[in-house]
């Protein structure tokens, strides 16, 4: 079964919307909102996917509202979309059998923050800049960094990453427990507070990344992280995007600890200037954040400095007021936005792959070959410390051979990481964009595995249908 067999399942009838809407709207009140700019509001994509919008939007307060919210809607067989903040980037919000939207913005509340245990738990509605900003104070941080400031709850659906990956990981990797309310409506704990456990299957790791269609995460406990004594951070222009990645492959091959190591090509740093009223040398060029002592973070500076320069790299400049620091990475997080800036009017086409490191200048190389030979403009970036980069490709929608060539490069560029034992995705998750390439990564027996645990969670497919699998 593949993607284009998705309409096996009927789109919701106006009778069964009829009823549900007058429920809701008795239980929520104000808070229903059926309005044509709202529903388009929520179907909207940050790509070139088609705007699939939904029936009904609902803003729950709290855990039990949400499990009677979808408790109404499997009573009606209406399909239910869970959203935070509208960032995701392949149309996983989309609403392609119409349905309930499930808006989770209300649900911010920071439920207790464990200092000694450098964990907390907060509600999905809560966004990483916010938490952030409520941790400060108390001399920790939380460390995954996506650019957007999506929500926790969000980034938990996608199994979201950052430019801290490197050396914090991803969601995956910090998240210890959820509470997530199933298809029909009960709600479950995945887990306790404890680092570890062997008890039972890791339903926790089961629900992260699993886009909204197995459930829906309204709480989450966080590991926390203490805000580093030294912070600095630094530019390192390079002759070529493969000389800027096998200077990343080397640092990371020493065992340098960075904590933050990013690719720009020369055409993103261009949008970045042009956007962000930066001066950056406009090559290839690597951004680079060292975390712990001041003599470590000094250290493992120089350490680079000496790679770079192995690699035709240099100089490598710093920015050493905080103020600098925080400009430069605010430009790095509005990249997309400046790389739109390059060709106004276009249509935006954000995508991502992962590879093993040691094939990570193979794989950029080759696709900054493939984008020359396509003549698109398509600028690079990446997270490039743990083999992710990001490709965004700037089409004209209305011109069919442009699009065609899009589709195609796309194409190429995931087929080409997955021969290199990577992902067809590394932190922008499945949705509806990847889906087709699932099988090719994983494999069939694989594949039919998930769609086993999908029909066991969700019998009705009641749940984000349309996304990752299809039933």
């Amino acid at each position: 079964m593949n993607a284009t067999q998705a309409n096996a399942r009927l789109k919701t009838t106006d009778a069964a919307i009829a009823a549900l809407t007058s429920e809701l709207s008795q239980h929520f009140g104000d808070r229903v909102a059926t309005s044509a700019a709202v529903r388009e509001q929520h179907g909207h994509t940050l790509t070139w996917v088609k705007n699939q919008p939904p029936d009904i939007v609902v803003y729950p307060r709290t855990t039990g509202e949400v499990s009677e919210i979808v408790k109404l809607c499997a009573a009606h067989g209406v399909p239910v979309i869970p959203y935070g903040t509208g960032t995701s980037l392949e149309g996983h919000i989309n609403a392609p059998y119409g349905g309930v939207t499930i808006d989770l913005s209300l649900m911010k509340r920071i439920i207790a923050v464990h200092d000694e245990d450098l964990d907390c738990v907060v509600e999905a509605g809560v966004t990483r800049k916010e938490l952030n900003e409520y941790l400060r104070d108390k001399g920790l941080f939380f460390p995954i960094d996506p650019g957007a400031d999506a929500s926790i709850g969000g980034m938990v659906a996608t199994r979201a990453s950052g430019t801290n990956a490197v050396r914090y990981g991803t969601m995956k990797d910090v998240v210890l427990a959820l509470t997530v309310v199933l298809p029909n409506g009960e709600i479950v704990k995945t887990a306790s507070r404890a680092k570890k456990s062997s008890a039972g299957y890791d339903l926790t790791r089961l629900m992260i990344g699993s886009e909204g269609t197995l459930g829906i995460v309204t709480e989450i406990t966080l590991k926390l992280h203490g805000i580093p004594e030294a912070i600095s951070a630094g530019i390192c222009p390079f002759p070529s995007v493969k000389a800027a990645c096998d200077a990343v492959i080397m640092t990371i091959q020493t065992g340098i600890p960075v904590a933050r190591i990013e690719l720009l090509d020369e055409v993103q740093v261009r949008a970045v200037n042009l956007h962000s009223k930066l001066t950056l040398p406009e090559s290839p060029l690597l951004l680079l954040e060292f975390h712990g002592s001041e003599a470590g973070v000094q250290e493992q500076a120089e350490r680079f400095g000496e790679i770079a320069t192995e690699f035709g790299g240099g100089p490598f400049e710093w920015a050493t007021k905080p103020e600098d620091r925080s400009r430069l990475w605010q430009a790095r997080h509005d990249a997309y936005w400046a790389a739109k800036g390059l060709r106004p009017g276009a249509q935006s086409v954000a995508t991502d792959v992962c590879v093993p490191i040691s094939r990570l200048a193979e794989c950029v190389d080759a696709t900054k070959q493939d984008i020359l030979e396509s003549g698109l403009v398509a600028p690079i970036v990446g997270h490039v410390g743990d083999g992710n980069f990001h490709v965004q490709p700037l089409v004209n929608a209305d011109d069919p051979a442009e699009v065609e060539a899009c589709e195609a490069f796309v194409d190429r560029l995931v087929r080409r990481a997955v021969a290199m034992e990577g992902t067809c995705t590394g932190e922008h998750g499945v949705g509806q964009k990847k889906m087709k390439y699932l099988e090719v990564e994983h494999g069939p027996a694989a594949l039919d595995l998930m769609r086993v645990l999908k029909q066991a969670i969700d019998p009705h497919n009641i749940m984000n249908p349309g996304k990752i699998v299809v039933l």
